[in-house]
């Protein structure tokens, strides 16, 4: 009887043994800790951000910072796009100074951002070549070496990364670094290649370089997302936003911060939590290595750059040209309107790319703050100088590249009106516009081209019937100036040195309507 019972007992506590490991199994949880930075725009070496008095960023320091993160837990580290171009440290080398550091710091993937383009699609190829990790573009074709998605295991998680860039990519870059390619929409190429890995993975990932209110749209319209890696708008986002079961991040810009996210996979439920380290350039915080590529890119930076070529009296404001008026956006304006002796000018903001501190202007601060595009004046009626304003400020919600600059002109708008009905008056020369007088309207190729979405220079030129592309260069009747063989920051760099000094206000030449 005895030995009976003890058969029994012993099933039992087996028995009662599997079924707790089995239940233990269950809701073991497991967690992946994503890196992510977005909008490096090649600024590896700590800068004061204008007005600010606190040096900010680094590359080496990100880097040493994210190595020891990486120590606390199985980490990914992946790019949100406009990594390779910008500032004049990732611009003299096409972006391969960028990507040497991306190999440094083992990066596990990125996403091209729309400013990848920016030098062609040839360099480009050679970028994605000497990457060390995936670069990915999900809605992109025609680019060679270019993948939708990759894989990731970590910690025994599967992650799949998507990644997918803006469909103004085409009118965000020149036209001619764009010829051939082909862009799908951005939430179509996710919904589809969800369903190619979502029963080959754990946490599905998206890469994107959409924008935060792009990023909540896709949120919202697409099942199956854990978390959205964001990029593009620039935006400061210090805790993950939650939209359904997906979170979206995005850690601001130019190495500034570098994004945490903590994903937590348990019963099949991915939770996260997240927050942005701030990167200090403290001494001994920095990763040799990397310092060592930014130094070795950085020497010839500094002997090509460092020239001074005059002095600002004021802080040139390249931080807000998306959105109002600022005297940096006053100065490129008046002095593209200067050279081609137009009646006014028109730039985009997004052509400016940083601000330049008071005191002594360098050549790299020019050629870090103004893009590298060359000036072109076209014949425009006063109607169409309305339809050009209007597409400018179409987009000041969110802070878009096509927000214009303008000299020779003054006009007032209300955000709170429809888009296409926002601008009121507009003066030329302080008179009325005329709708269908001529004028002589100064911008850069970029914009010329149908850049920033401004298509309305391109209509006009095409109008005339004799518009071409020629190397490059923009040709047609209805263009009143064109000089493709000097570049916008060579004329910026002579004009200052032909004054010495500059010391811009910001006029009221746009003039928002009371909020």
């Amino acid at each position: 009887m005895h030995k009976y019972k003890g058969v029994n007992w012993f099933a039992f506590t087996c028995f009662f043994l599997l079924v707790a490991m089995a239940l233990l199994s269950c809701g073991t949880q497991r967690e992946v800790r994503i890196l992510h930075v977005n909008d490096f725009h090649g600024f590896a070496v700590p800068y004061k951000p204008h007005g600010s008095n606190e040096v900010q960023g680094g590359l080496a320091y990100l880097a040493d910072k994210a190595d020891i993160l990486r120590e606390e837990k199985p980490s990914l580290l992946l790019a949100a796009g406009d990594m390779i171009q910008g500032n004049t440290w990732a611009n003299l080398f096409q972006g391969k100074s960028t990507i040497e550091a991306m190999n440094a710091m083992r990066f596990d993937a990125m996403v091209v951002g729309n400013h990848e383009f920016d030098f062609g699609r040839e360099a480009l190829e050679t970028r994605i070549s000497e990457a060390g990790f995936p670069v990915l573009g999900a809605n992109v074709a025609g680019v060679k070496g270019l993948k939708p998605y990759a894989i990731r295991e970590v910690n025994g998680l599967r992650v799949a990364v998507i990644g997918v860039v803006t469909a103004d990519t085409p009118v965000s870059t020149h036209p001619k670094n764009v010829v051939g390619l082909e862009f799908t929409t951005p939430m179509g190429s996710v919904a589809k290649h969800i369903s190619e890995v979502k029963d080959k993975s754990d946490i599905i990932v998206v890469l994107s370089h959409l924008g935060r209110v792009a990023d909540e749209e896709l949120a919202r319209k697409v099942a199956g997302i854990n978390l959205i890696v964001g990029g593009h708008s620039h935006t400061k986002l210090e805790r993950p936003v939650m939209v359904g079961n997906t979170a979206i991040v995005q850690a601001f810009e130019h190495a500034k911060t570098l994004g945490i996210v903590d994903l937590a996979v348990r019963d099949g439920i991915v939770r996260a939590r997240g927050r942005l380290e701030h990167i200090q350039p403290l001494p001994g915080n920095a990763d040799k290595t990397v310092a060592a590529i930014v130094e070795k890119y950085q020497k010839p930076v500094d002997e090509r750059m460092s020239q001074i070529v005059g002095e600002t009296g004021v802080d040139l404001d390249g931080e807000y040209v998306r959105s109002r008026e600022t005297n940096l956006g006053d100065l490129v304006a008046d002095i593209i309107r200067e050279t081609s002796g137009a009646d006014v000018a028109i730039i985009n903001g997004g052509g400016i790319r940083t601000s330049i501190a008071r005191g002594p202007i360098k050549v790299n601060d020019v050629h870090s703050a103004v893009s590298d595009n060359y000036i072109v004046a076209i014949k425009l009626t006063g109607t169409q100088v309305r339809e050009t304003l209007e597409h400018g400020v179409s987009g000041v919600e969110e802070r878009a590249g096509r927000f214009p600059q303008v000299s020779g002109l003054m006009f007032t708008y209300d955000r709170s009106c429809e888009k296409g009905k926002r601008v009121g008056e507009i003066l030329v020369g302080g008179k009325p516009l005329v709708p269908d007088r001529e004028y002589a309207v100064a911008t850069n190729d970029f914009v010329a081209a149908g850049g920033d979405g401004y298509k309305t220079f391109g209509d006009a030129v095409r109008s005339s019937g004799d518009f071409s592309i020629v190397g490059g260069a923009i040709k047609g009747e209805k263009i009143v100036y064109n000089d493709p063989g000097r570049g916008l920051r060579d004329v910026v760099i002579e004009y200052i040195k032909a004054r010495k000094r500059v010391a811009p206000v910001v006029e009221g030449r746009i003039r928002e309507a009371a909020k």
